[in-house]
């Protein structure tokens, strides 16, 4: 992986449980504001895509985006973790 690659992934793994961010935010973490297809290829190469929760990122208009294991599962984790993310509060 590149080290942009690895800065995104990282950015990634500070979004909290049950919560979700753009392309563009992440973007702009790794500081690379306009870079945020970018941000959309590196997570597509998530190694870990269930421990590194590439499934938060979601496009600006709220629309879900892609997901390297199926737009279905990753609008079914974000379900999930909303739902977990209430329980526990």
């Amino acid at each position: 992986m590149t080290d942009f690659e690895k800065r995104v992934l990282k950015v990634v793994t500070k979004i909290p449980l049950g919560e979700v961010r753009s392309y563009k935010w992440v973007a702009q973490k790794v500081g690379k504001p306009k870079a945020y297809r970018a941000v959309a290829n590196a997570l597509h190469k998530n190694p870990f895509p269930l421990l590194i929760p590439c499934h938060r990122v979601i496009k600006s208009s709220q629309n879900s985006g892609g997901y390297a294991l199926g737009i279905k599962l990753k609008k079914d984790l974000i379900k999930l973790e909303k739902k977990i993310k209430d329980m526990i509060q």
